[in-house]
C-alpha cells in the first residue's frame, strides 16, 4: 500500500502526511518555500515538481526509504471534526471548484435528488437553508462511511484517524501531530526541529486557504448546525478522531482541543 498522501521536501528536510481540510495548502506551500525560497505559483496540490509526492511514481521509492528508516522529521496536522465536516460541505458540496465545475461531476445533482439538499443555486451564491441542507449532507456522509453507499467516503470527510493510520501501519512514525487551531505554534515546533535550505518566518507567511471563495459564506455559528441527531451522526463517524486528538465532542462550539495528543497512544491504536 505504501504511503498515500505523503509529501516530502526535495531536500528531504521533512516528511508530511496530508490530511485533507487541515491546513494542507498552507503546509505544502511552507514546505515548498523552505526548499526554493519562493512559493509555488498556484494551488500546491497542482504542483508537479519541486516536491516529492506519493502520487508521483518517481518519488515513491525515495519516500518509502526515508519513512521506513525514519530519516527525516515526520509530522501531520489535525482539525476539530465539527469544523472539518462543515468546511467540507461548504467547499466541496456548495462550492464551484477551481476547474470551474462542481466537485466530482454528478455528486451534487445526486445529493439534491436523493437527499434533498440545496447548495445555493448554480454558482452557490443564492440564499438557502444552510442548516437544513448541511444536516442532510451529514446523513449522506454517514452513509458513505458506515455502508460505503451510495459511494465510498471521500477523502475530505473520511476520518482523520484513517488518513493518519496508513502512515503508521506501513512503517512510519510521527514526530509531531499538531492542531490547525493552533497552527503557528505547532508549525513553529516543526520548523524548530528541522534544517531547511531557506529560513521560514511564520509571521510573514500568508494563509493559503484554497477552498475560500469556492462556496457560500457560513451564515451561522458552528454550533447552530449541530442538533442532537447531528452530533450523534458526527460521533458515529469520528469517534476515534475525538478520542485520539482530544477534541470536545460535547460542545460543537468549542473548536479547541481539551487535552494533549499522546503520540505513543496514536501509534499504538492506529498502528493495528
Amino acid at each position: 500500500m505504501g504511503f498515500p498522501g505523503t509529501w516530502m521536501t526535495e531536500s528531504e528536510s521533512v516528511v508530511y502526511r496530508v490530511v485533507p481540510k487541515c491546513a494542507c495548502s498552507t503546509i505544502g506551500q511552507i514546505m515548498f518555500y523552505s526548499d526554493h525560497g519562493e512559493f509555488f505559483n498556484g494551488d500546491i496540490h497542482d504542483a508537479k515538481a519541486g516536491m516529492h509526492k506519493w502520487a508521483f511514481e518517481e518519488s515513491q521509492s525515495l519516500i518509502t526509504r526515508n519513512v521506513q528508516h525514519h530519516t527525516s522529521y515526520a509530522f501531520t496536522c489535525v482539525r476539530n471534526p465539527y469544523s472539518r465536516i462543515l468546511s467540507s460541505f461548504f467547499d466541496k458540496i456548495c462550492g464551484i471548484q477551481r476547474n470551474g465545475r462542481r466537485y466530482r461531476g454528478n455528486l451534487v445533482p445526486m445529493l439534491i435528488q436523493k437527499y434533498g439538499i440545496e447548495v445555493g443555486g448554480e454558482d452557490g451564491q443564492d440564499d438557502f437553508d444552510q442548516i437544513k441542507s448541511f444536516r442532510r449532507f451529514l446523513l449522506f456522509a454517514r452513509d458513505t462511511i458506515r455502508w460505503r453507499k451510495p459511494m465510498d467516503p471521500d477523502i475530505h470527510w473520511s476520518a482523520m484517524s484513517g488518513h493518519i493510520s496508513t502512515f503508521i501501519v506501513n512503517g512510519g512514525l510521527y514526530d509531531k501531530i499538531f492542531y490547525t487551531e493552533k497552527f503557528n505554534e505547532g508549525m513553529q515546533q516543526v520548523l524548530d526541529q528541522i534544517e531547511t535550505p531557506f529560513e521560514v518566518d511564520l509571521a510573514t507567511i500568508p494563509r493559503f486557504n484554497e477552498s475560500e471563495g469556492h462556496g457560500p459564506k457560513r451564515a451561522h455559528p458552528i454550533e447552530d448546525y449541530f442538533d442532537d441527531l447531528s452530533m450523534h451522526l458526527v460521533y458515529e463517524m469520528y469517534k476515534r478522531d475525538f478520542d485520539m486528538f482530544k477534541y470536545d465532542f460535547e460542545n460543537p462550539g468549542n473548536k479547541l482541543p481539551i487535552g494533549e495528543i499522546d503520540l505513543d497512544e496514536v501509534h499504538a491504536k492506529l498502528g493495528d
